[in-house]
């Protein structure tokens, strides 16, 4: 039997990851929430707006009733921006069965759950779930070139299905146990990856853009760790792999709002030029909050949450960076 997925949110890691399924021989469902973008999927076999040159597989199907997507297969792969996450799945779930099983390749934290794991554990119980994650630009994804990425969940099995779906000649998962590591791995790099873009965008040149990387990923776990991760996590794919990805990348978005604010664009210009979800924005206001809450050191997200939501001047935050008491490293 033909296996089949559901992919829920069809921007540019959606489809990409749905062309990757359809390209393994899986029948795969695509539900996009908009539906003229639907409509338009559906009729020109190709997402003209994120994907342009990669025409869709005729093994894809596409939707935009959630529940017809979410019936049409056991394994849900969500791929929604981080705040659109939480409405999605309690609206999908609604038509969930005792066999559906969910995994989701969306980066960021959710409000009080802080983690995605935990939103569905409360939400779902003890459903099967997976995170996938990892160093990964979607366009590249849909062209072949050689990834990697990992994989994180409560059941093996589940997993195993996962990475079989997904491994393919360019395309190569693995597996990891820490879940709580690579989420939030996923959702710090992106606040990291604005600093540098600040830092490049003010020529500050390679050692400046080096530093942030290295203290950035010390931020970054010491948050992980105040929430059980393994300091394991973050010399992996989803951690140093993602985070050096999306610093030093201009795929990346983070990073391009970052250059844009770091030479001296506002912050509605800049979204305008982007015109995609930038989820470094508010995955700083998460970091900041969490780290006043937890009382962890996190200097250089304090600075990117000051500039985006307080109007510091970039020259200003340099400055706070640089004048820190001297410690050792």
């Amino acid at each position: 039997m033909q296996a089949n997925v559901t992919v829920l949110g069809a921007g540019s890691w959606g489809s990409a990851l749905a062309i990757l399924l359809a390209k393994n021989g899986l029948k795969v469902h695509l539900w996009e929430f908009d539906v003229e973008l639907a409509a338009s999927l559906a009729k020109d076999r190709i997402n003209e707006r994120y994907l342009p040159d990669v025409p869709f597989p005729d093994n894809i199907a596409v939707y935009s009733d959630l529940k017809t997507a979410v019936r049409a297969s056991d394994d849900l792969l969500f791929v929604v921006p981080s705040h659109a996450f939480e409405a999605t799945l309690r609206t999908a779930k609604v038509y969930f069965t005792e066999n559906t099983r969910i995994s989701w390749a969306t980066k960021g934290f959710i409000d009080k759950y802080v983690v995605i794991s935990k939103l569905v554990e409360e939400e779902c119980g003890n459903i099967s779930r997976a995170v996938i994650s990892g160093p990964t630009f979607a366009v590249e994804v849909a062209a072949n070139l050689p990834t990697a990425v990992t994989i994180a969940g409560n059941d093996d099995d589940f997993i195993g299905d996962l990475i079989k779906y997904l491994h393919s000649d360019t395309f190569r998962p693995y597996h990891c146990s820490d879940m709580v590591g690579v989420q939030v791995s996923g959702a710090v790099k992106n606040v990291l990856a604005i600093a540098v873009g600040i830092s490049d965008g003010m020529g500050f040149g390679a050692n400046a853009r080096a530093a942030l990387i290295t203290r950035g990923l010390v931020e970054l776990a010491r948050l992980g760790e105040t929430f059980g991760a393994n300091k394991e996590t973050f010399m992996g794919l989803a951690g140093m792999g993602d985070l050096v990805l999306t610093c030093t990348d201009s795929k990346s978005r983070n990073r391009r709002f970052g250059l844009a604010l770091g030479a001296g664009k506002d912050q509605e210009t800049a979204r305008r030029e982007i015109n995609q979800v930038i989820e470094g924005i508010d995955a700083a206001k998460e970091a900041y909050l969490l780290a006043k809450r937890y009382q962890i050191e996190m200097p250089i997200c304090e600075q990117v949450y000051k500039i985006i939501y307080e109007g510091l001047d970039p020259n200003s935050a340099v400055v706070a960076l640089l004048n820190r008491t001297i410690k050792e490293e």
